[in-house]
């Protein structure tokens, strides 16, 4: 016999946001690997016992690429969590799935474009646009969430 699919699978504005969400999450993942990978090449270590393993203390140090790595790392912390909490909240609100989606993309998609311009030190304003492209829709998100709970105040 086969399980009953769980009425959460049925809902697809949140499994759009399941999509999406697991699509920032695995970027974040990347990002940290990539920040590994950075003090690794660059042998720049935040811990003297990672240092003394990989060459000795004169390795405990800060680099400028593994720094850019790490704050790029924290602004994803600092944004994708947020949304998270918006976006599963936002699809107990049964929006329309076909705005939904355009809220978890446009979402997504600046974050992603967020980190390429991060890493790859693209010109400005790149970084900052697509910061704030994907602010849109949480800003709209959390709004939509006010209204609905106002009441319960």
């Amino acid at each position: 016999r086969l399980l009953a699919r769980p009425k959460m699978m049925e809902n697809e504005v949140f499994m759009s946001f399941t999509f999406y969400s697991t699509v920032l999450i695995v970027k974040m993942y990347i990002v940290a690997i990539i920040t590994g990978q950075v003090r690794l090449r660059k042998k720049a270590f935040a811990n003297p016992e990672d240092a003394l393993r990989n060459g000795g203390l004169q390795y405990y140090r800060e680099d400028p690429d593994v720094e850019r790595c790490r704050r790029a790392h924290r602004n994803d912390m600092e944004n994708i969590f947020p949304f998270l909490f918006l976006g599963a909240v936002y699809s107990l609100l049964e929006p329309s799935p076909a705005v939904a989606r355009i809220h978890f993309l446009t979402f997504c998609m600046g974050r992603l474009l967020h980190t390429v311009a991060y890493l790859l030190k693209l010109k400005a304003p790149t970084r900052s646009v697509a910061y704030s492209v994907a602010q849109l829709p949480c800003f709209s998100m959390a709004l939509q969430i006010l209204v609905a709970t106002v009441a319960y105040w």
